[in-house]
C-alpha cells in the first residue's frame, strides 16, 4: 500500500483539522507544515509529530511529499496552489478554492498544465444523507422538483471579527456567505445543477464595527432544471441555528437538518424509507452554529479519502477544481445582483 506524504500550508484552525483527518487515514503521513507565523508551525507539527517549515517554498522542496493541502486565508490560495503544482505536488484546497473567478482559473490551469490534480474541500458533501437526497434525485423520486432551497442561519461574536482576516474583502473574499454559508451553496450546486439567474439583497445587520462585508444574505435562485430555489446565509442570528437544506417537488419532500433528515416522504413509498427515517433522525450536532472549532473532523477524513482514492485510481477527483469553482461563482453572482440591484444571469 502506497503511504501518501502529506504538507500542510497554514497551521491556524483548520489545519488542526486536516492533521487530525489525516492521522485516521492509513495510507496518508503528515510530513510538514507551514506558515507565516514561525511558531504556530512549530506548535502545529510538535502536536502532530512533523517538520515544521517557515515558507511553503521549504516545505514544495520536500521530494518526499506528493500532496500540499491548503488551509491559510481564502484569498491567499492562488500563490501556493500554483507553486505546489510547479513543484509536481498535488493539491487538496480549503474552501473556497479562492475568492476571485481569475484567481481559481488560474490555479486550474497550473495543475492542467503540469499534470497533477487539483481538489476542493467541501467536506459536507461526504455526508450519508447527502448521498441518499441525490440518488433520489436521479431516479425521479422527487417527480418534478420545484424548490430547492438552503439556510445556515449562524452566530458569530463581535470579537471573532476583531483583528481578523475574516470579515474583510482582501482575504476572506466576502462574509456569511464567502465563508460560513459556502457549504450548504456547494451542496446546492452539486443536488441541483447549474443556477441559472440570481436575484439578492446583503446587509451588514448585526456587525456594526471590524466588518467590511455582509453579515446577512438572502437570495432567490432559478436552476437549469426549472425549480426555484432560496440562499439565506447570516451570521448575525443568537445563538446559531443548525444549517438546513429543503428539496420538494410534485412527487416528494426532503428536509435535512444538520447530519439529520427530519422529512422524507415520497409519494412513491419503498421499503428503504423507514431505515432511512430510522438511521438519520435524532438530535443533530450543534456544528459550527455559534463555534468555528465545534465540527468534527468525520466528512474531512471521507473527502481526504475520496481524494487519495482517486490518485490511486489514477481518475479525475470528484470534487476537481471546476466543481469546487461553482459555489464561489453563484456568490460572486450574489454579491453583484446586490450591489447593482439587478437580476443576475449566469447562464
Amino acid at each position: 500500500m502506497k503511504i501518501w506524504n502529506v504538507g500542510i500550508i497554514g497551521a491556524g484552525l483548520i489545519a488542526d483539522f486536516h492533521a487530525r483527518a489525516l492521522a485516521e487515514i492509513p495510507n496518508a503521513r503528515l510530513t510538514g507544515v507551514c506558515d507565516t507565523i514561525p511558531a504556530r508551525a512549530t506548535t502545529l507539527a510538535r502536536t502532530h509529530n512533523c517538520q515544521a517549515y517557515d515558507s511553503f517554498d521549504a516545505l514544495l522542496n520536500n521530494k518526499d511529499i506528493d500532496i500540499i493541502t491548503i488551509a491559510t486565508p481564502s484569498g491567499t490560495h492562488m500563490e501556493p496552489a500554483i507553486a505546489a503544482a510547479r513543484a509536481g505536488k498535488h493539491v487538496l484546497c480549503e474552501k473556497p478554492l479562492e475568492i476571485t473567478l481569475e484567481r481559481m482559473d488560474a490555479m486550474i490551469q497550473a495543475h492542467q498544465e503540469s499534470g497533477t490534480i487539483l481538489g476542493g474541500i467541501f467536506q459536507y458533501r461526504f455526508d450519508d444523507c447527502i448521498s441518499l437526497i441525490r440518488q433520489a434525485i436521479h431516479s425521479g423520486r422527487f417527480g418534478k422538483i420545484t424548490y430547492a432551497g438552503v439556510a445556515v442561519p449562524w452566530w458569530r461574536t463581535d470579537e471573532y471579527y476583531h483583528n481578523s482576516w475574516h470579515g474583510t474583502w482582501k482575504l476572506d473574499g466576502g462574509g456569511a456567505l464567502m465563508n460560513q454559508s459556502i457549504h450548504m451553496i456547494d451542496i446546492l450546486c452539486h443536488l441541483m445543477g447549474p443556477v441559472t439567474s440570481i436575484q439578492a439583497f446583503t446587509g451588514t445587520l448585526g456587525h456594526t464595527k471590524d466588518i467590511e462585508t455582509e453579515d446577512t444574505a438572502v437570495a432567490i435562485l432559478r436552476f437549469a432544471g426549472g425549480a426555484l430555489g432560496s440562499i439565506y446565509g447570516t451570521t448575525a442570528s443568537f445563538p446559531g441555528r443548525h444549517r438546513q437544506l429543503e428539496i420538494t417537488g410534485t412527487a416528494g419532500t426532503v428536509i435535512c437538518v444538520e447530519d439529520t433528515i427530519t422529512c422524507w416522504e415520497f409519494a412513491d413509498k419503498q421499503p428503504q424509507d423507514m431505515e432511512i427515517q430510522r438511521r438519520f433522525s435524532g438530535d443533530s450536532s450543534r456544528g459550527g452554529t455559534a463555534d468555528p472549532a465545534a465540527i468534527n473532523c468525520q466528512n474531512h477524513i471521507r473527502n481526504f479519502r475520496s481524494f487519495l482514492k482517486a490518485l490511486e485510481e489514477d481518475r479525475e477527483f470528484e470534487l476537481n477544481g471546476r466543481q469546487a469553482r461553482k459555489a464561489v461563482e453563484v456568490i460572486l453572482s450574489i454579491y453583484k445582483s446586490a450591489q447593482e440591484q439587478m437580476v443576475v444571469n449566469l447562464l
